[in-house]
């Protein structure tokens, strides 16, 4: 054989079977370009020279390998669709004399020209739009920087290593499937099709099962850290639900509606079911993988777009004041001290020509003890009578005194003796009493509905209870008795001191430096057993570190919302593809009996209809029970605004079942052309 024999032959088997190959290298071109562009942000100088870029380049580094690990899945799984259409073009070369030695060499030059032009045009396409990438990333970290092209060395070497490993295993994959393949086979794989299964009725019932496992507790965990642990769970039991459902579910459906006389003995609907019913297997599993990349599109881009759209309100939730300080000490008198603290504030705010507004000043007695019946018992009533119970007893409980709720609060509340207010958050409060310790029960004379904010209670995940009472130092003797099993005191005290400042935020940060200096510089008197702990925060501060987690999170969102869409049309479209060539010959001999042209688009119009659009209502279904399980996941980013999520959340589903009803009549009318020969009748 001639020497450039084997690359013409792979040249032109790639030429000729363009409609099946020219998706699939844009799909590795994709792949590549994707994985450098995430590839240079992990490395990029100009991100990690800016505030919360490190953290946003933290993201982006697992995001790098999460591409990388699905390129390696997703790629195999498209290429089967290749190796499987091209099995009978081997066969008939290895009947003509090639030996599978020979197409193997084949099977190399097609697999090095697809790598090269995937590797040249990915990273050539990666360099165009990584500053573009880049410009985005600066975008949302709400900073400047100047145009300039800039290549990542480390990065195109890292792409080029994996997508190297990648199609080296996609190759031996092939010839794998081919040398474990006859000559008769490679004819026959393309005809080959699937006996008609049954309707496994016990599948379909694990399935269903498995779902509403999921479903359960999605709606009734309550603790938002129980809920990250459990998310996985519930995912990886909604996919295999998901597959079983679509495999065995699908095939009781068609044969339901084979028994329906009615829908079945009609002319678009006797064609469409009965071709569908030989090979639902295969069907059933594809539109699970469809139905599980677009619930992961919906919770990935409803998710990450709602942190990012809250982020400004998370911030001020968690530093409600633009200036904040939280002085932390065992012993309450210490607290006495703080007003050098004040002055402090005041003096550094007048250096810059500020005034200190809406400030916020009070003091509380707090910590996290657990609830037995209204009553406090602290870290040993763990041990003797909660048990495993315990952590959903958990509280986060402040005493705050009733002068300083209504001084707050703009409200004239009075208390007899032995009365209390309570105001709690996530969750409520089911006594009539509050007892603390080995107290005597304080009776609540009425929940309030809210409290000045102090910024601590978007940090933590248990509930938090709010008791004002008249008598701050008295009440609080018995939570002083409750100690660890160190027989250390529970009970901490704290003051918290905050202001905002009318001006930029670059004025906040040199006010809250100076203040940082002379807090530094106070010296505060704590004897030989007292601490004292002095936390100064400012909003402007932190708002880079958000931005960097937030706009990471939505970064890494939008592309591998992306990705996975690009995935599903991929997969819809070769779905599409496979099955209008294995329905061709079908449809050829309905033509020859008098089928018409409007009725095989009315037959594929019912095929399709009746399953495609299956994934995107079990999606939404998926999508509305995770919904509770994704909120109380957020709430440990501080994310409270429930509303913007429910906004989000039905606003990404509308947009993309609009995309989806698109690449349904794309894909639709590439299997028409297919099953009708693109002939138009005359």
């Amino acid at each position: 054989m001639k020497k450039n024999f084997y690359w013409k032959l792979a040249w032109s088997g790639i030429r000729k079977n363009k409609q099946l190959y020219t998706p699939y290298i844009l799909t590795c071109l994709g792949m590549v370009m994707m994985f450098y562009i995430m590839s240079f942000l992990t490395y990029s100088a100009v991100l990690q020279s800016m505030p919360g870029g490190t953290t946003m380049q933290g993201i982006l580094s697992l995001g790098t390998w999460v591409i990388g690990i699905f390129a390696l899945i997703f790629l195999f799984y498209t290429n089967s669709f290749l190796i499987r259409r091209r099995k009978k073009e081997f066969g008939l070369y290895n009947i003509l004399g090639m030996g599978k030695w020979n197409l193997g060499r084949v099977l190399l030059w097609e697999n090095l020209m697809i790598a090269v032009i995937a590797l040249v045009g990915g990273l050539g396409a990666g360099i165009l739009f990584s500053k573009l990438a880049e410009l985005g990333m600066v975008n949302i970290l709400q900073s400047e920087v100047s145009f300039s092209l800039s290549l990542r060395p480390r990065s195109i070497v890292l792409t080029l290593e994996v997508f190297a490993v990648i199609f080296a295993l996609l190759f031996l994959n092939a010839l794998r499937q081919i040398h474990l393949t006859n000559p008769i086979d490679l004819l026959r794989s393309e005809n080959t099709g699937e006996k008609p299964p049954k309707a496994n009725w016990l599948l379909a019932l694990a399935g269903a099962v498995l779902l509403g496992g999921a479903y359960y507790l999605a709606v009734t965990i309550e603790d938002p850290v129980s809920a990250m642990v459990w998310f996985f769970v519930a995912v990886i039991m909604v996919i295999l639900a998901t597959y079983l459902l679509f495999i065995a579910g699908s095939v009781a459906i068609c044969r339901l509606l084979q028994k329906n006389k009615n829908y079945y003995y009609k002319t678009n609907h006797f064609v469409s079911i009965s071709s569908m019913v030989y090979r639902m297997k295969r069907n059933g599993a594809g539109l699970a993988s469809i139905c599980i990349l677009c619930t992961m599109v919906l919770v990935m881009l409803s998710s990450t777009t709602c942190l990012y759209a809250g982020a400004e309100d998370t911030l001020r939730t968690r530093y409600p004041r633009n200036i904040n300080l939280d002085v932390t000490t065992n012993e309450l008198q210490m607290l006495d001290q703080t007003q050098g603290m004040r002055q402090a504030a005041q003096q550094a705010a007048q250096d810059q020509n500020q005034q200190m507004q809406n400030v916020l000043d009070y003091r509380v007695a707090a910590m996290a003890t657990y609830l037995e019946d209204g009553r406090i018992v602290g870290e040993d009533g763990t041990q003797e009578g909660i048990g495993m119970s315990a952590y959903a007893n958990l509280w986060q409980v402040f005493v705050v005194s009733l002068e300083d709720y209504n001084r707050l609060m703009g409200q004239n509340e009075t208390l007899a003796p032995g009365e209390c207010l309570i105001y709690s958050t996530k969750a409520e409060y089911q006594w009539d009493t509050v007892t603390f310790g080995d107290g005597e029960p304080m009776t609540v004379k009425k929940v309030v509905s809210d409290f000045a904010d102090n910024g601590v209670e978007v940090s933590q995940v248990t509930p938090f209870l709010y008791v004002f009472v008249s008598d701050f130092e008295g009440d609080l003797a018995p939570l002083q008795a409750l100690t660890d099993s160190d027989g250390n005191q529970l009970l901490e005290y704290h003051w918290f001191y905050g202001f905002d400042l009318d001006c930029d935020d670059e004025t906040q940060m040199l006010i809250q430096d100076q203040l940082q200096v002379a807090l530094n510089n106070l010296e505060i008197d704590q004897g030989e057993t007292a601490y004292l702990h002095v936390l100064c925060e400012g909003a402007a501060t932190e708002r880079a570190g958000f931005y960097g987690l937030y706009g990471g999170l939505f970064f890494l969102g939008i592309l591998l919302g992306v990705v996975f869409i690009f995935a599903a049309v991929l997969m819809m479209y070769y779905k599409q593809l496979s099955e209008g060539y294995e329905d061709q010959s079908r449809f050829e001999i309905m033509q020859k009996v008098g089928m018409t042209k409007r009725e095989i688009r009315r037959s594929i119009n019912s095929q399709v209809l009746t399953v495609f659009f299956l994934p995107l209502l079990l999606a939404g279904v998926h999508l509305a029970f995770a919904f509770p399980m994704i909120y109380k996941m957020l709430l440990l980013f501080g994310l409270n605004n429930q509303r913007l999520l429910i906004l989000v959340t039905v606003g990404s589903y509308l947009i993309f079942a609009l995309f989806y009803v698109v690449v349904y009549r794309v894909t639709s009318r590439a299997y028409y052309n297919i099953v009708s020969g693109a002939r138009e009748e005359h």
